[in-house]
């Protein structure tokens, strides 16, 4: 192994702008999944059957098919419309940094939706109908009651979305993205090194992967902490 060729100022320079290029992806579709998601569970819960029969076709197919094929979907097949590459969209769909953040912001709404919405169901009616009682609106306890609830038992499920995620955006490289694995991968046609390029950067998801594991550890500990057991004096 021959770590030391890749210890040069132009190494660390392509590595620290594939860093940065991950760490922006995750934080756009993460941010961008979290807040199209929280609506979309409410009406996947809806009691008008065709609007939760629609999110669901939605999260179904988000579900049912590989990331890699939508993103090739929105990157490359869209263009092949004359009538989008004619349109107002043409702008952002011909650059590989809005398709990107597109295909995983779409793939973690999929997902997140259901954590979220199956959050919601599993949460005691009792709740519900205390809030009920104390004559509450429907959105003032959906505002107030069901959704801070539902957000906080999902937290250790949402954290493995967070995670995936970001292991999702090694895929970008695919569409011309420089990002971590990007990186990588040029670093191993320049210096034939595959094992190395690529496991210095596995060392560094790794710990980005540390970093969340640790913040959403913190989450839990301080939204979760009525599920503790308590200690006995």
């Amino acid at each position: 192994m021959n770590f030391e060729a890749l210890l040069t100022a132009e190494t660390f320079a392509l590595y620290l702008g594939g860093l940065w290029m991950t760490v922006k992806l995750t934080f756009a579709c993460v941010a961008f999944g979290f807040l199209f998601s929280i609506p979309l569970a409410v009406a996947r819960n809806s009691r008008i059957k065709i609007i939760g029969k629609t999110v669901w076709a939605f999260t179904y197919v988000v579900r049912g098919t590989p990331l890699l094929l939508q993103m090739y979907l929105i990157y490359y097949g869209l263009s092949q419309f004359e009538t989008v590459r004619e349109s107002f969209l043409w702008t952002a769909l011909s650059e590989p940094m809005f398709c990107a953040v597109a295909a995983l912001t779409i793939n973690t709404v999929g997902y997140t939706t259901e954590i979220f919405a199956g959050a919601i169901r599993s949460l005691p009616y009792g709740e519900i109908e205390a809030a009920n009682a104390y004559g509450m609106s429907r959105w003032t306890n959906l505002r107030r009651i069901i959704l801070p609830a539902a957000l906080r038992t999902s937290l250790p499920t949402y954290s493995n979305e967070v995670i995936m995620m970001l292991h999702a955006t090694s895929l970008v490289s695919t569409i011309t993205l420089l990002d971590l694995t990007g990186a990588a991968n040029r670093i191993y046609s320049t210096y034939y090194l595959p094992f190395e390029a690529f496991m210095l950067a596995a060392a560094v998801y790794m710990m980005l992967t540390y970093l969340m594991v640790r913040g959403f550890r913190y989450a839990e500990w301080r939204y979760l902490a009525h599920q503790r057991p308590q200690e006995v004096k």
